[in-house]
């Protein structure tokens, strides 16, 4: 274990009557490992309070950016909405229709909107593993136009192996959409806007991959079971009171 100057010279002053002007650099070394040795606890004591105080800058940096993005985040009218869209508590997903770890968290979000009626889930396409999922995030936002995005979304993440763009097509047309003008309505600058707002706000949240989820004010980056949204959205609610 290395501990900066001030938490050597801390735990030296605890063993030897010297003031910290009248140690040299090996005396520091040599009188905190004396003091470790004498009281091994400090270490776990020094350990638990980085802990904490990387836990505090977290929160505060989490904090910070909800309030900061809260409104794009949440109300961001360039965003699709599923669920309930006067739902009481909001949950914001960054996804990727390459993502396996997505696809594994669709059913989990299913359930979450099929047993709560509040619930209003925000997508925010977020394509980060290739040139297939781009175009996919593309034709989904595209599919707006035509009223069927959830339908498409559904139909994507249920769709097994990679997603490129033959598959995207094929899915298009099976799901219903015209397809010609699919591929036109994915070249709307509206379309660009929603792909660089979510890689601001997933910058902002510092999410580093997918799936990434936003309920209230925590943030759960990574595949999360339902217990763990339930208790997310309970405690969004809680805070809400």
């Amino acid at each position: 274990m290395k501990f900066t100057m001030p938490i050597a010279i801390a735990l030296s002053l605890m063993a030897a009557p010297l003031s910290a002007q009248d140690l040299s650099e090996e005396d520091v070394k040599r009188l905190a490992l004396e003091a470790i040795l004498e009281n091994p606890e400090i270490v776990m004591q020094a350990v638990a309070i980085l802990d904490q105080r990387e836990r505090e800058a977290q929160a505060a940096n989490v904090a910070s950016a909800l309030e900061d993005q809260g409104d794009r985040l949440l109300r961001d009218p360039n965003a699709p909405v599923l669920g309930n869209p006067d739902g009481d508590v909001t949950v914001v997903e960054f996804f990727d229709y390459n993502c396996p770890y997505c696809k594994q968290a669709m059913p989990v979000v299913e359930a979450l909107l099929d047993g709560d009626p509040e619930i209003r889930v925000v997508y925010r396409e977020w394509p980060i593993l290739g040139e297939g999922s781009v175009f996919a995030a593309r034709a989904a936002l595209a599919a707006r136009e035509q009223g069927l995005y959830e339908e498409f979304h559904w139909a994507m993440m249920g769709q097994r192996g990679r997603i490129d763009e033959p598959v995207v097509l094929r899915i298009a047309a099976e799901v219903g959409l015209d397809v010609d003008q699919l591929q036109r309505d994915m070249e709307a600058p509206e379309i660009d806007e929603h792909l660089v707002t979510s890689n601001t706000l997933a910058s902002a949240m510092g999410f580093g991959g997918t799936p990434s989820f936003v309920v209230g004010d925590a943030l759960l980056p990574g595949f999360v079971e339902l217990s763990v949204l339930e208790q997310g959205v309970a405690d969004a609610r809680a805070a809400a009171e």
